[in-house]
């Protein structure tokens, strides 16, 4: 079986303008590794595609751009180049010429390229979109091998591309995050009461760590890292949850509360709407999330509670050989403290 396929361009009244021979296939029917696309031939065919397609546009951008738009006449050229564009199906060489502005209006340049109007970047956000997503969760070398399994992307993709690209969108990202604040409660109950219904209600959890200093390798950095979920929203037909995840060096990030603000806004966060925070009470981590809601209930990790107050009756015993009646008593006190905290008896505790 032979298949051709073609691009047929059409104009705007459904008229076809031209018609390009994309790729011809020949198909066996007699193995079951026969039937359908294979992957090469998918890149292939992805790959022509595209770069008929992108053609097209930017001869079709071009030639808008090819007189003045003042008075309508033909811009003089004054050179030609090329400019390369990274999508997710290729890297392709595209038509960059550099026009003369025309004398009827003065202007700050004698020349300009109008395809710089259609491509601020060098990359397709599709393209970033996927670097970054695989990059947050696996390894750039990873990031790099996944990406080039599907997409026609061999000889257009590296670790150190994938790290740029990643770092480029991460310093985006950071510019938009808003000014640190000490707390994030505004305005009264009263206020509160007149929010709209919230949806349901929000669980994180969070938990620090050190790790060691990529530079500095004697040193460590403390990495906090969460997961916030959403129970459901009430403006959905089905009660599917919502879940985000978020990380920061503590050590060194500056607006670590804002970020976990902003995660929290981006799930539709209201400051009459219950949440739950699940941590080990460490000083950084309970610092993180205090002052971020007036509905907050804090619950800590019994482990690191119950290995603190197993070092202090180690100290106490130790307490025995010299005063006895004392450290009895300090022995007996922790023992009340312990069981004070396991019910959420805090104010016992206390």
């Amino acid at each position: 079986m032979r298949i051709k396929l073609q691009l047929v361009m059409c104009s705007d009244d459904g008229q076809a303008e031209t018609i390009t021979d994309l790729v011809t296939l020949q198909k066996d029917a007699q193995r079951i590794e026969h039937l359908g696309l294979t992957l090469r031939e998918a890149k292939q065919l992805l790959n022509t595609l595209q770069k008929r397609l992108l053609q097209h546009q930017v001869e079709a951008f071009l030639d808008g751009s090819s007189t003045c738009p003042d008075c309508g006449t033909s811009l003089k050229a004054k050179g030609s180049h090329t400019r390369s564009f990274r999508t997710l199906f290729g890297t392709f060489k595209l038509s960059c010429p550099r026009l003369f502005h025309c004398r009827c209006t003065r202007r700050k340049t004698t020349s300009f390229r109008p395809l710089s109007a259609l491509l601020p970047e060098s990359v397709a956000p599709e393209l970033l979109l996927m670097e970054t997503k695989w990059a947050s969760l696996v390894s750039y070398g990873l990031t790099v091998d996944a990406l080039t399994d599907f997409l026609p992307l061999e000889v257009t993709l590296d670790v150190k591309t994938v790290r740029h690209d990643t770092l480029k969108i991460a310093e985006r990202c950071e510019a938009e995050l808003g000014e640190e604040h000490g707390s994030f409660i505004e305005g009264c109950p009263r206020d509160w009461g007149n929010l709209p219904i919230p949806d349901g209600p929000i669980t994180v959890g969070i938990d620090g760590g050190s790790v060691r200093d990529w530079e500095a390798k004697q040193h460590n950095v403390e990495v906090i890292v969460g997961k916030s979920t959403r129970a459901f929203t009430r403006d959905e037909d089905e009660e599917t949850p919502s879940s985000k995840r978020f990380g920061l060096v503590q050590t060194v990030d500056t607006k670590s509360k804002r970020r976990l603000h902003e995660v929290l806004q981006s799930q539709g966060f209201q400051l009459n709407q219950p949440i739950t925070f699940f941590s080990d009470g460490g000083d950084s981590v309970r610092d993180l999330q205090l002052d971020m809601s007036p509905e907050a209930e804090h619950i800590l990790d019994w482990f690191p509670l119950t290995r603190r107050l197993t070092v202090l009756d180690q100290y106490a015993k130790g307490l025995v050989h010299g005063d006895q009646t004392l450290g009895e008593e300090i022995r007996q006190k922790i023992e009340r403290l312990k069981w004070s905290l396991w019910p959420g008896n805090l104010s016992k505790a206390f």
